[in-house]
């Protein structure tokens, strides 16, 4: 069994939960997720089966899409709905949609973040969340990432009352915070803001339409049509530029040997080697040499 599994993680499971069981499902051991989503999101979370674990750091690196519920009320030690009140405005508070919109628009693009003290990011060794818990601090280093489009996905004029919650759709790179970013909003309005909850709607290529939750995976394998909601190596890599084998160069490729760059190379991260459609390696620059290309991954032909 090679391939993508599209699955709907639900609240309430880690990532690693799924995975576990997942591999009891599919009766296999070599099974990995591409991106952690913390136990209290849900959304979509592209699963690599077999052979297709080899481009899961591929997915893991594609763009990501939420939508998340912002509270403009409290932040909190998590930054999310469950960590402890740090601080806490009960002011009556009215914020205009064009303050809104403006805030969102300063956080559109490349930004700044400091990761959150109850994340995974590692410093000195140890993950930041390890520091948290026994009530160290550390100092946390900031990251850069981008924001390429910031939504508000709510049509009132005026925003007002004690909290106020309001709903925002994020395309992002990899590595952002969305609960950062809803705290950041927070801070250029003046006011305490945390995360409320957060769905992940979209990774790379796949979305939450393509989607299956793990009870709709187990049937579809009791069922045997499992491999009908399997997508292929190929699909993950759809955003690279795909070039058919030929005589001339089949052997030097399947061997994964060093080879001429090729042109499309100019424009393009990495490209994909096929036989007969199927990928059979990729290719990306050479790092020393700039007239020549490497592997960097290489997939068994399945006959």
């Amino acid at each position: 069994m090679n391939g993508i599994l599209p699955l709907w993680k639900e609240r309430g499971m880690t990532s690693h939960d799924c995975v576990f069981k997942l591999r009891k499902i599919l009766k296999t051991k070599k099974v990995g997720h591409t991106g952690t989503l913390d136990p209290g999101v849900e959304g979509v979370l592209p699963i690599c089966i077999g052979q297709a674990t080899r481009i899961a750091e591929y997915l893991t690196d594609a763009g990501k899409e939420y939508e998340a519920i912002v509270s403009i009320s409290r932040t909190t030690t998590t930054e999310d709905a469950e960590g402890e009140t740090v601080e806490q405005d009960n002011t009556h508070k009215s914020i205009s949609k064009d303050e809104l919109m403006q805030a969102l628009h300063q956080l559109t693009g490349e930004i700044e973040q400091t990761p959150p003290m109850y994340s995974a990011v590692k410093v000195n060794g140890r993950r930041l969340y390890e520091y948290a818990r026994k009530g160290e601090t550390v100092e946390r280093p900031t990251r850069k990432v981008t924001i390429y489009s910031l939504q508000l996905l709510d049509d009132r004029e005026l925003f007002e009352g004690e909290e106020i919650t309001f709903k925002i759709r994020i395309a992002c790179s990899k590595g952002t915070y969305i609960r950062t970013l809803a705290v950041q909003i927070g801070e250029i309005l003046g006011f305490p803001a945390h995360m409320a909850s957060l769905i992940r709607t979209k990774s790379g290529s796949f979305t939450g339409e393509k989607c299956y939750t793990l009870q709709q995976i187990e049937n579809f394998m009791e069922e045997g049509t499992i491999h009908d909601i399997i997508f292929p190596v190929e699909y993950a890599l759809s955003s690279f530029p795909f070039i058919e084998i030929t005589e001339q160069n089949e052997k030097q490729i399947l061997n994964g040997q060093v080879l001429p760059k090729h042109s499309l190379l100019t424009e393009h991260d990495k490209i994909v080697f096929t036989k007969n459609s199927k990928a059979i390696a990729v290719y990306i620059q050479h790092p020393e040499k700039m007239d020549l290309m490497k592997p960097e991954k290489m997939f068994p032909i399945v006959t």
